[in-house]
């Protein structure tokens, strides 16, 4: 062996740098056990990412700069570190070589993204300059995340220096195939400028966003020599040896298998809860349990998240909740082992009812009575959350919250909505996934027709085209950016097509008030797609 690198997988907490510190530093001290020659972080593990407009603060940019001294000084091994520095005026995103106690030479991030959920030109200057050291013999490069998807530049830069490495500090996001991308987008860059790439990325949730690990290592022809496990902390090992050309290659080691997309989006959905609760030190979460799908995948997910003991669920039946939708929520419940709590709110409603009776003489029962159901239960869902204090996640899907069939301060009402970014079918996908691990959602749930059951009757089918159809239409739209004439052109009916696009371009009113939750598309409804709400262009 000529160089071994330990990948500090770990989970950092925006704004928290002490203790971010702490965790690079028991880190470290593990690498250090293991035999290791250096430790690399994921980009701003110091800060945290993104740290959005903490880096406005001055106060925020002096602890960041004292942690890092306080790690440079404490490391018991050569770190590499990713960190925010200002120098004079500037900002920049940087990685740092932490070594005999001090901080030895610093590179600046050259290429700042700027699209999706990305804003780094917000704060950010881009750097010029190469960092190559030596680690071990080995002559070693570094990059951040960005700089080796803006194409070769960075890389070729590094090799024409003399490198025999790319070292590159990630805070890359979930979404679906993303950890694909990343693997065959980083092995064409080694292939093409003939070097091993060590590709480090961060593991946790933050609000909106999960960073799902993956961290993985690539060799000079661009294969795949080693990948680190998915949505957890990890310490792997990267093992470097010189040939007998006197060239370094890693060493091939352990793959973590990459899982089907089902299992894949469920762990990150569980990842996005759990980070979410415990970084807000929230002491549980409620949500309200209708006897359909979506409120049973969200109650499995915050289960698998929390553990039972930290999931409450309120199931609220109205005149017009069928019997089995009630005995399915309760069986839900059972079968988790979570603690339920009936309340029929026909009392609530009647009042309601009696109360503006003289505001509604003359008019006919429509989507007001409707609406205001999900209004009482959402009023009795903050109740039980301002007592108690846990969370309350809202169960709405993509379908809905594109077109808005969802209810403005009722159902949409909560602190972080679990399966926001998740359309109807996928949905049904993922519910039939953790029926596979075991079978925690009645099978009637997956079958009946779907329906908030506001009205007599009532069906989703009945105000929306089929979910098979609508799903396709909004990931045109909205996750491709297609416009009318283009969905039309795929086959679907030109009615159906005008009156979607017209229903989610009159729901971003909604939305904006919606809260947040997890991202798993390339793009999802928040800081990812920025629509205005006045708005008379029609697509």
């Amino acid at each position: 062996m000529t160089l071994r690198i330990a990948l500090a997988q770990v989970n950092c907490r925006v704004g928290d740098v002490a203790g971010n510190a702490d965790r690079l530093l028991a880190t470290a001290a593990d690498a250090q056990a293991a035999g290791a020659d250096l430790l690399i972080t994921p980009e701003l593990a110091l800060s945290g990412y993104p740290p959005e407009d903490l880096l406005l603060r001055d106060d925020f940019l002096a602890t960041c700069d004292a942690q890092l001294q306080r790690l440079a000084g404490a490391a018991p091994l050569p770190l590499l570190v990713g960190h925010p520095q200002r120098v004079e005026h500037r900002l920049y995103n940087s990685a740092s070589l932490l070594r005999d106690g001090r901080v030895e030479s610093t590179y600046h991030k050259h290429c700042l993204p700027n699209y999706a959920v990305f804003d780094e030109m917000r704060y950010f200057t881009p750097g010029a300059q190469p960092l190559l050291f030596t680690c071990a013999g080995a002559s070693c490069a570094v990059a951040i995340c960005e700089d080796v998807w803006c194409g070769p530049g960075v890389a070729q830069a590094a090799r024409a220096q003399g490198a025999q490495m790319l070292l590159v500090l990630n805070a890359s996001p979930y979404h679906l195939g993303k950890q694909r991308l990343r693997e065959d987008t980083v092995g064409r860059l080694a292939q093409q400028v003939g070097l091993p790439i060590v590709y480090m990325n961060l593991v946790g949730g933050q609000d909106e966003l999960v960073f799902d690990g993956g961290s993985f290592v690539v060799d000079a022809d661009g294969l795949l020599c080693q990948r680190a496990p998915s949505c957890v902390e990890a310490m792997p090992l990267v093992d470097f040896h010189r040939d007998e050309g006197m060239t370094l290659r890693p060493v091939a080691a352990v793959q973590a298998p990459l899982a089907d997309e089902a299992a894949e989006v469920y762990t990150v959905l569980c990842l996005g809860v759990r980070d979410y609760v415990e970084k807000n030190a929230f002491p549980g979460v409620v949500l309200g349990l209708s006897g359909g799908v979506d409120s049973a995948l969200t109650l499995a997910i915050a289960v698998d998240a929390l553990g039972a003991e930290r999931v409450d669920a309120l199931i609220m039946p109205s005149r017009y909740t069928a019997d089995m939708s009630v005995v399915d929520a309760r069986e839900e419940a059972r079968r988790l082992g979570v603690r339920s709590h009936v309340l029929a709110i026909e009392a609530l409603f009647s009042t309601y009812l009696e109360t503006l009776a003289p505001l509604f003489a003359g008019r006919p029962a429509d989507v007001t009575e409707e609406n205001l159901q999900a209004r009482i239960r959402a009023a009795l869902l903050m109740a039980f959350s301002n007592k108690n204090g846990p969370l309350l996640l809202t169960t709405g899907n993509k379908s809905e919250l594109a077109v808005g069939y969802a209810t403005l301060y009722g159902d949409m009402a909560g602190g972080f909505a679990v399966i926001k970014d998740c359309p109807k079918t996928l949905v049904y996908r993922l519910a039939r996934y953790r029926n596979s691990l075991s079978p925690v959602i009645p099978e009637r749930v997956l079958t009946r027709p779907p329906s908030a059951e506001l009205a007599p009757g009532q069906r989703d089918q009945d105000s929306l085209p089929p979910y098979e159809e609508l799903d396709a239409i909004i990931a045109a739209y909205v996750e491709a950016d297609r416009g009318a004439a283009e969905i039309i052109a795929r086959g679907f009916a030109p009615a159906t097509v005008q009156r979607v696009l017209r229903m989610i371009d009159r729901a971003e009113y909604k939305r904006r008030q919606a809260p947040p939750g997890v991202r798993i598309s390339a793009r999802a409804f928040g800081k990812d797609r920025r629509y205005p709400i006045t708005n008379g262009y029609t697509p």
